[in-house]
């Protein structure tokens, strides 16, 4: 797997934090600063979905980043969310089943479902008629994207999704990382989890493998200095209220560093708050003290999910060690790594 380590275009005011990171980067053998796919390049194609993680593979990120759930008959499939209604035909398809998990469902009834139409109806400036009726994947097939092109050869940066539904899970992923031949580099696979039993049963099945503990300002995760949740709090825009959410303490947040250690991560997967908001906006966990708080208990920092330019910017100075981002060939161009060929070009050149 090709490794990057591009400074060229950081700001200034990173540089000084970007040496430790770089170096705990180099050891673990992941790419820094890390480009990582989030759901694939999800922003020009359906969310993990087989053009999503073509294009983000072809535009060269360093990983191809998605969440894994099992099925009713035991497959492993990448699927964000613990309903299929949003991203999904699951309404029209089985009525009677539009709110039911992704494990009430065979893997067959999964790939009857059209898993591309709904980004076209909400995306129509985006939309592609090769998007209609696209599949839900299963790791293997992700697996086999990720090998699909020899020139071009992304790691794979997986969740465990709400690892609670699916005991065993880790034991299953680690069989199919050995059985599949993804073990045989270091950096190659990356795990990661908001859940700390998890990431501790990942650490007994996969202590070779690189963790992330990923990191969140609420109730039963990093407890909030406002005390509330957003249902508590009465507002009505969320990405402002969590925009405005801190740790409670320099300690609560430093206790959250303490149990990614002691679960045996490398580093934290913090949330950002973007300049312009949205749904992905959330609190801002990557703040200078932040990061160098985590540099200097030797983890890395792998901030989501991050789309813009100004963004780009402010986390890169604050000393962060990789981006999730849906716009992976706008942060490849920040980082001065272009593909040959725009997003577009590459969609069209790969039968979308």
């Amino acid at each position: 797997m090709r490794r990057f380590f591009c400074l060229a275009l950081l700001p200034l005011a990173g540089l000084a934090d970007a040496g430790p990171g770089r170096e705990l980067a180099a050891r673990q053998g992941i790419a820094h600063p890390a480009v990582i796919a989030h759901r694939g390049a999800s922003f020009d194609a359906p969310e993990s979905t087989a053009p999503a993680y073509v294009l983000a593979r072809e535009l060269g990120a360093d990983y191809l980043e998605l969440d894994l759930q099992r099925t009713r008959d035991g497959v492993l499939v990448a699927v964000h969310d613990d309903d299929l209604q949003r991203t999904s035909n699951v309404a029209r398809r089985f009525p009677e089943r539009t709110s039911s998990p992704v494990s009430a469902f065979t893997l067959a009834e999964l790939k009857s479902l059209d898993a591309g139409s709904w980004f076209n109806q909400a995306y129509p400036e985006r939309a592609r008629e090769r998007f209609e009726g696209l599949q839900i994947l299963t790791l293997d097939e992700v697996m086999d994207i990720a090998q699909g092109n020899p020139e071009r050869s992304p790691g794979l940066y997986i969740e465990t999704k709400v690892p609670g539904l699916f005991p065993g899970i880790e034991a299953d992923l680690a069989t199919k990382l050995q059985a599949r031949g993804w073990l045989d580099k270091p950096g190659r696979v990356v795990l990661q989890s908001f859940d700390r039993n998890s990431l501790a049963l990942l650490q007994r099945h996969l202590p070779q493998v690189p963790k992330i503990l990923l990191l969140w300002v609420g109730k039963g995760s990093i407890e909030p200095a406002s005390g509330q949740t957003f249902a508590e709090s009465g507002e009505t825009d969320k990405a402002a209220f969590y925009a405005r959410q801190q740790p409670r303490s320099k300690a609560e947040f430093e206790r959250w560093l303490d149990y990614a250690r002691a679960a045996g991560a490398i580093g934290t997967g913090p949330s950002a708050a973007r300049t312009a908001g949205g749904a992905q906006s959330y609190a801002d966990l990557v703040q200078p003290w932040m990061n160098r708080m985590s540099h200097d208990k030797g983890l890395l920092v792998h901030v989501y999910t991050v789309d813009e330019t100004v963004d780009f910017d402010k986390v890169m100075a604050a000393g962060v060690d990789g981006i999730f981002t849906n716009r992976s060939g706008q942060l490849l161009r920040y980082f001065s790594r272009p593909a040959a060929l725009g997003e577009a070009q590459i969609l069209e050149a790969n039968g979308y």
